[in-house]
Protein backbone atom coordinates (compact mmCIF):
# COMPACT_ATOMS: atom_id res chain seq x y z
CA UNK A 1 0.00 0.00 0.00
CA UNK A 2 1.52 3.25 -1.18
CA UNK A 3 1.20 6.63 0.52
CA UNK A 4 2.35 9.97 -0.85
CA UNK A 5 3.34 12.99 1.21
CA UNK A 6 3.26 16.36 -0.57
CA UNK A 7 5.41 18.85 1.28
CA UNK A 8 8.60 17.61 2.95
CA UNK A 9 8.78 20.29 5.62
CA UNK A 10 8.60 19.57 9.33
CA UNK A 11 5.00 18.33 9.35
CA UNK A 12 5.21 16.28 6.17
CA UNK A 13 8.55 14.71 7.03
CA UNK A 14 7.51 13.93 10.60
CA UNK A 15 4.28 12.33 9.36
CA UNK A 16 6.34 10.20 6.99
CA UNK A 17 8.72 9.23 9.80
CA UNK A 18 5.78 8.29 12.04
CA UNK A 19 4.37 6.10 9.27
CA UNK A 20 7.67 4.25 8.93
CA UNK A 21 7.97 3.69 12.69
CA UNK A 22 4.35 2.52 12.93
CA UNK A 23 4.42 0.40 9.76
CA UNK A 24 1.50 2.36 8.35
CA UNK A 25 2.20 1.49 4.71
CA UNK A 26 4.50 -0.60 2.53
CA UNK A 27 5.69 2.22 0.27
CA UNK A 28 6.12 5.93 0.93
CA UNK A 29 6.93 8.75 -1.48
CA UNK A 30 7.87 12.31 -0.48
CA UNK A 31 7.63 15.17 -2.94
CA UNK A 32 8.35 18.84 -2.47
CA UNK A 33 8.88 22.06 -4.42
CA UNK A 34 12.49 21.68 -3.22
CA UNK A 35 13.50 18.25 -4.61
CA UNK A 36 16.77 18.23 -2.67
CA UNK A 37 14.85 18.64 0.61
CA UNK A 38 12.47 15.82 -0.29
CA UNK A 39 15.36 13.56 -1.27
CA UNK A 40 17.29 14.28 1.93
CA UNK A 41 14.26 13.72 4.16
CA UNK A 42 13.39 10.48 2.34
CA UNK A 43 16.95 9.22 2.69
CA UNK A 44 17.08 10.05 6.38
CA UNK A 45 13.70 8.43 7.04
CA UNK A 46 14.62 5.38 4.96
CA UNK A 47 17.49 4.69 7.34
CA UNK A 48 14.89 3.98 10.05
CA UNK A 49 13.20 1.39 7.86
CA UNK A 50 15.56 -1.55 8.55
CA UNK A 51 15.04 -1.17 12.30
CA UNK A 52 11.26 -0.66 12.15
CA UNK A 53 8.91 -2.13 9.53
CA UNK A 54 10.85 -2.23 6.28
CA UNK A 55 8.83 0.45 4.50
CA UNK A 56 10.20 1.40 1.07
CA UNK A 57 10.85 5.14 1.18
CA UNK A 58 11.69 7.39 -1.75
CA UNK A 59 11.26 10.84 -3.22
CA UNK A 60 10.27 12.16 -6.61
CA UNK A 61 8.15 14.50 -8.67
CA UNK A 62 4.39 14.83 -8.33
CA UNK A 63 3.88 12.37 -11.18
CA UNK A 64 5.46 9.66 -9.02
CA UNK A 65 2.50 9.82 -6.64
CA UNK A 66 0.82 7.44 -9.09
CA UNK A 67 -0.55 4.38 -7.33
CA UNK A 68 -0.93 6.06 -3.95
CA UNK A 69 -3.96 5.05 -1.88
CA UNK A 70 -3.64 8.11 0.34
CA UNK A 71 -1.88 11.41 -0.30
CA UNK A 72 -1.12 13.59 2.72
CA UNK A 73 -0.99 17.26 1.71
CA UNK A 74 1.30 19.20 4.03
CA UNK A 75 2.56 21.78 1.53
CA UNK A 76 2.17 25.49 2.12
CA UNK A 77 3.47 28.57 3.85
CA UNK A 78 4.64 28.15 7.43
CA UNK A 79 2.71 29.59 10.35
CA UNK A 80 4.73 32.25 12.12
CA UNK A 81 4.86 32.73 15.92
CA UNK A 82 1.82 34.73 17.01
CA UNK A 83 0.08 34.24 13.66
CA UNK A 84 -3.34 32.62 13.65
CA UNK A 85 -4.04 29.67 11.40
CA UNK A 86 -6.68 31.70 9.58
CA UNK A 87 -4.12 34.41 8.74
CA UNK A 88 -2.39 31.85 6.53
CA UNK A 89 -5.46 31.39 4.38
CA UNK A 90 -4.74 33.69 1.45
CA UNK A 91 -1.21 32.44 0.90
CA UNK A 92 -2.04 28.77 1.17
CA UNK A 93 -5.23 28.97 -0.85
CA UNK A 94 -3.19 30.32 -3.77
CA UNK A 95 -0.79 27.38 -3.45
CA UNK A 96 -3.66 24.89 -3.34
CA UNK A 97 -5.31 26.23 -6.49
CA UNK A 98 -2.19 25.35 -8.46
CA UNK A 99 -1.03 22.27 -6.56
CA UNK A 100 -4.16 20.22 -5.88
CA UNK A 101 -5.26 19.63 -9.49
CA UNK A 102 -1.74 18.31 -10.21
CA UNK A 103 -1.86 15.99 -7.19
CA UNK A 104 -5.31 14.72 -8.19
CA UNK A 105 -4.18 14.04 -11.75
CA UNK A 106 -1.09 12.14 -10.57
CA UNK A 107 -2.97 9.99 -8.03
CA UNK A 108 -6.55 9.76 -9.29
CA UNK A 109 -7.61 7.00 -6.89
CA UNK A 110 -6.08 8.42 -3.70
CA UNK A 111 -7.93 9.84 -0.74
CA UNK A 112 -6.56 13.32 -0.05
CA UNK A 113 -5.74 14.01 3.59
CA UNK A 114 -5.25 17.76 4.13
CA UNK A 115 -2.88 18.87 6.88
CA UNK A 116 -2.00 22.40 5.75
CA UNK A 117 -3.44 25.22 7.86
CA UNK A 118 -6.01 26.61 8.13
CA UNK A 119 -7.03 23.02 7.62
CA UNK A 120 -10.82 23.42 7.71
CA UNK A 121 -11.07 26.12 5.07
CA UNK A 122 -8.44 24.45 2.89
CA UNK A 123 -10.37 21.18 3.14
CA UNK A 124 -13.43 23.07 1.90
CA UNK A 125 -11.40 24.58 -0.91
CA UNK A 126 -9.99 21.20 -1.93
CA UNK A 127 -13.47 19.66 -2.04
CA UNK A 128 -14.59 22.59 -4.20
CA UNK A 129 -11.62 22.26 -6.56
CA UNK A 130 -11.96 18.46 -6.82
CA UNK A 131 -15.65 17.53 -6.63
CA UNK A 132 -16.30 13.85 -6.16
CA UNK A 133 -12.90 13.10 -4.64
CA UNK A 134 -12.44 11.58 -1.20
CA UNK A 135 -11.17 14.62 0.74
CA UNK A 136 -10.78 15.02 4.49
CA UNK A 137 -8.81 17.29 6.78
CA UNK A 138 -6.85 16.30 9.86
CA UNK A 139 -9.28 18.53 11.75
CA UNK A 140 -9.19 18.30 15.52
CA UNK A 141 -7.66 14.82 15.83
CA UNK A 142 -4.60 16.48 17.37
CA UNK A 143 -6.67 18.82 19.56
CA UNK A 144 -8.67 15.86 20.85
CA UNK A 145 -5.41 14.05 21.67
CA UNK A 146 -4.23 17.11 23.61
CA UNK A 147 -7.51 17.17 25.54
CA UNK A 148 -7.20 13.47 26.35
CA UNK A 149 -3.59 13.83 27.50
CA UNK A 150 -4.28 16.79 29.76
CA UNK A 151 -7.34 15.12 31.28
CA UNK A 152 -5.37 11.92 31.84
CA UNK A 153 -2.61 13.85 33.57
CA UNK A 154 -5.13 15.22 36.06
CA UNK A 155 -6.85 11.84 36.45
CA UNK A 156 -3.54 10.03 36.94
CA UNK A 157 -4.27 7.40 34.29
CA UNK A 158 -3.07 6.18 30.90
CA UNK A 159 -4.32 8.64 28.26
CA UNK A 160 -5.67 5.80 26.10
CA UNK A 161 -8.44 5.34 28.70
CA UNK A 162 -9.68 8.91 28.23
CA UNK A 163 -12.14 9.57 25.42
CA UNK A 164 -13.38 12.97 24.37
CA UNK A 165 -13.81 15.16 21.34
CA UNK A 166 -12.84 18.66 20.35
CA UNK A 167 -15.30 19.89 17.74
CA UNK A 168 -15.55 22.67 15.18
CA UNK A 169 -12.54 24.65 14.02
CA UNK A 170 -8.98 23.47 14.41
CA UNK A 171 -8.18 26.79 16.03
CA UNK A 172 -9.21 29.35 18.58
CA UNK A 173 -12.99 28.79 18.31
CA UNK A 174 -12.79 25.02 18.82
CA UNK A 175 -15.36 23.50 21.17
CA UNK A 176 -14.49 21.06 23.95
CA UNK A 177 -17.51 18.82 24.40
CA UNK A 178 -17.10 18.11 28.12
CA UNK A 179 -20.55 16.53 28.28
CA UNK A 180 -19.22 13.49 26.39
CA UNK A 181 -15.71 13.18 27.90
CA UNK A 182 -15.23 9.88 29.70
CA UNK A 183 -12.45 8.20 31.68
CA UNK A 184 -12.60 4.39 31.80
CA UNK A 185 -16.18 4.62 30.58
CA UNK A 186 -17.31 7.00 33.33
CA UNK A 187 -18.22 10.65 32.85
CA UNK A 188 -15.12 12.60 33.76
CA UNK A 189 -16.68 14.18 36.88
CA UNK A 190 -17.83 10.76 38.12
CA UNK A 191 -14.39 9.25 37.59
CA UNK A 192 -12.67 12.07 39.47
CA UNK A 193 -15.14 11.67 42.34
CA UNK A 194 -14.55 7.91 42.43
CA UNK A 195 -10.80 8.55 42.79
CA UNK A 196 -11.36 11.41 45.20
CA UNK A 197 -9.64 13.83 42.87
CA UNK A 198 -10.80 17.44 42.60
CA UNK A 199 -12.83 18.42 39.55
CA UNK A 200 -13.82 22.06 39.55
CA UNK A 201 -14.71 24.66 36.92
CA UNK A 202 -11.23 26.12 37.45
CA UNK A 203 -9.54 22.78 36.66
CA UNK A 204 -11.77 22.31 33.64
CA UNK A 205 -10.91 25.82 32.42
CA UNK A 206 -7.20 25.11 32.90
CA UNK A 207 -7.43 21.99 30.72
CA UNK A 208 -9.41 23.92 28.10
CA UNK A 209 -6.76 26.63 28.03
CA UNK A 210 -4.01 24.03 27.74
CA UNK A 211 -5.80 22.35 24.84
CA UNK A 212 -6.46 25.56 22.90
CA UNK A 213 -3.12 27.13 23.75
CA UNK A 214 -0.89 24.12 23.16
CA UNK A 215 0.29 25.20 19.72
CA UNK A 216 1.11 28.73 20.87
CA UNK A 217 3.03 27.40 23.85
CA UNK A 218 5.07 25.04 21.68
CA UNK A 219 5.67 27.75 19.08
CA UNK A 220 7.07 29.98 21.78
CA UNK A 221 9.63 27.37 22.76
CA UNK A 222 10.64 25.85 19.41
CA UNK A 223 8.91 27.77 16.60
CA UNK A 224 6.93 24.85 15.22
CA UNK A 225 4.73 21.88 16.11
CA UNK A 226 5.13 18.61 14.24
CA UNK A 227 5.41 15.49 16.43
CA UNK A 228 1.78 15.39 17.55
CA UNK A 229 0.32 16.19 14.14
CA UNK A 230 2.75 13.79 12.47
CA UNK A 231 1.48 10.92 14.62
CA UNK A 232 -2.14 12.00 14.09
CA UNK A 233 -1.68 11.99 10.31
CA UNK A 234 -0.13 8.52 10.46
CA UNK A 235 -3.10 7.25 12.47
CA UNK A 236 -5.67 8.72 10.09
CA UNK A 237 -3.79 7.30 7.11
CA UNK A 238 -3.76 3.81 8.63
CA UNK A 239 -7.50 3.94 9.22
CA UNK A 240 -8.11 4.78 5.57
CA UNK A 241 -5.72 2.16 4.20
CA UNK A 242 -7.09 -0.66 6.36
CA UNK A 243 -10.74 0.44 6.09
CA UNK A 244 -10.85 0.37 9.87
CA UNK A 245 -14.10 2.35 10.32
CA UNK A 246 -12.43 4.26 13.14
CA UNK A 247 -14.16 7.22 14.75
CA UNK A 248 -11.97 10.31 14.41
CA UNK A 249 -12.68 14.02 14.60
CA UNK A 250 -11.62 14.80 11.06
CA UNK A 251 -12.89 17.75 9.02
CA UNK A 252 -15.08 17.46 5.93
CA UNK A 253 -17.75 19.66 4.30
CA UNK A 254 -20.78 19.47 6.58
CA UNK A 255 -24.13 20.52 5.16
CA UNK A 256 -25.71 21.23 8.53
CA UNK A 257 -23.10 23.92 9.23
CA UNK A 258 -22.36 25.03 5.68
CA UNK A 259 -18.60 24.58 6.04
CA UNK A 260 -15.91 21.99 6.73
CA UNK A 261 -15.39 21.41 10.44
CA UNK A 262 -14.64 18.59 12.84
CA UNK A 263 -17.19 16.19 14.26
CA UNK A 264 -16.83 12.50 15.15
CA UNK A 265 -16.65 10.73 11.77
CA UNK A 266 -16.45 7.08 10.74
CA UNK A 267 -13.27 6.85 8.63
CA UNK A 268 -12.49 4.04 6.21
CA UNK A 269 -11.25 3.30 2.70
CA UNK A 270 -13.69 5.75 1.13
CA UNK A 271 -12.58 8.53 3.47
CA UNK A 272 -15.41 9.72 5.69
CA UNK A 273 -18.23 7.19 5.60
CA UNK A 274 -20.60 8.79 8.09
CA UNK A 275 -20.86 11.40 10.83
CA UNK A 276 -21.89 10.66 14.41
CA UNK A 277 -23.33 13.87 15.81
CA UNK A 278 -22.77 13.87 19.59
CA UNK A 279 -25.41 14.93 22.06
CA UNK A 280 -24.40 18.42 23.15
CA UNK A 281 -25.56 20.72 25.89
CA UNK A 282 -27.26 23.92 24.69
CA UNK A 283 -24.09 25.89 25.47
CA UNK A 284 -21.92 23.44 23.52
CA UNK A 285 -24.33 23.56 20.59
CA UNK A 286 -24.21 27.35 20.53
CA UNK A 287 -20.42 27.32 20.71
CA UNK A 288 -20.24 24.86 17.80
CA UNK A 289 -22.46 27.07 15.66
CA UNK A 290 -20.30 30.07 16.57
CA UNK A 291 -17.20 28.12 15.53
CA UNK A 292 -18.82 27.29 12.20
CA UNK A 293 -19.58 30.99 11.80
CA UNK A 294 -15.90 31.84 12.24
CA UNK A 295 -15.01 29.38 9.49
CA UNK A 296 -17.75 30.57 7.14
CA UNK A 297 -16.56 34.15 7.58
CA UNK A 298 -12.96 33.18 6.84
CA UNK A 299 -13.95 31.18 3.78
CA UNK A 300 -16.01 34.05 2.38
CA UNK A 301 -12.77 35.91 1.64
CA UNK A 302 -11.82 33.33 -0.99
CA UNK A 303 -12.67 34.03 -4.64
CA UNK A 304 -14.58 30.73 -4.91
CA UNK A 305 -17.10 31.92 -2.30
CA UNK A 306 -16.89 35.73 -2.39
CA UNK A 307 -19.64 35.96 -5.01
CA UNK A 308 -21.61 32.92 -3.89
Amino acid sequence: MKVGVVGAGLVGATAAYAMVLRGSCSELLLTDLDPARAQAEAQDIAHASPVSHGTRVGSGALAELAGSRVVVVAAGANQQPGESRLALLGRNAAIFRTLLPQVAAAAPDAALLIATNPVDVLTDLTARLLPGRAVLGSGTVLDSARLRWLTAEHAGVDATHVHGAVLGEHGDSEVIAWSSVTVAGLPVAAFMAARQRPWTPEIQAEIEAGTRGAAASIFQGKRATYYGIGAALARITERILADRRAILTVSVPTEAFGVSLSLPRIVGAAGVIDTVMPELTPAEGQALEASAGVLRAARSSLAEWSSA
